[in-house]
């Protein structure tokens, strides 16, 4: 009777002691119990973006491929007014200047732009006559700038602003950095999937 006690608590020991065993090692190592996550896209920044990529996270450096071509951005502008912000990012091209503006307000509304550096222009009058086109001011202002990459400016600075749109939704701009000259610029607003966004190292 004794020995059969004996060999139910030794049987009872061994069990407690197999449970106690494999409770520390879940304990202990977590992870091997866990199912890895899912591949995930990239490109993919939120449910509202498609895979081209999220427009707001463009930076110096990314790759841009608009489908025919595929061009880099060189530097970027964050600019400020008060607390509103948005940026432009100088592209790699040859023979002129170009670069893309992010702006969020407070939907996002893309523009690609390309400097005229031949039209001597300031922004005065509340529209503006242009190449058979009338231009109406939309906004202007002033704010501060801060600079990444090559951009050809200071790291930071003011900056003054005039915004003109036509009634078939061409673009015409104005800006002037540190007290310069005004440079003008014309552009087209476009669609956020109109490129593939593929962000650098």
């Amino acid at each position: 009777m004794i020995e059969l006690l004996l060999l139910l608590l030794l049987i009872v020991g061994i069990v407690i002691g197999v449970l106690i065993y494999k409770q520390r090692s879940r304990t202990q190592n977590p992870k091997q119990d866990a199912t890895p996550p899912p591949p995930q896209d990239p490109f993919a920044a939120s449910s509202t973006m498609d895979t081209a990529g999220d427009p707001r996270n463009i930076k110096a450096g990314d790759m841009i491929d608009w489908g025919t071509e595929r061009t880099w951005i060189r530097g970027t502008l964050r600019l400020s007014e008060g607390g509103y912000v948005w940026s432009e990012h100088f592209l790699e091209v040859e023979g002129g200047k170009r670069w893309l503006s992010v702006d969020e307000d407070p939907d996002l509304e893309l523009a690609l732009w390309t400097g005229r550096p031949d039209l001597t222009m300031v922004p005065q009058g509340k529209t503006i006559e242009l190449e058979g086109v009338t231009y109406k001011l939309e906004e202007k202002g002033s704010g501060s700038y801060r600079s990444e990459g090559t951009t050809g400016l200071k790291a930071q600075g003011g900056m003054d602003y005039a915004d003109y749109e036509s009634a078939d939704g061409q673009l015409l701009a104005f800006e002037r950095f540190d007290h310069g000259s005004w440079e003008v610029s014309t552009g087209t607003k476009i669609a956020a999937g109109t490129f593939t966004i593929f962000p650098g190292s």
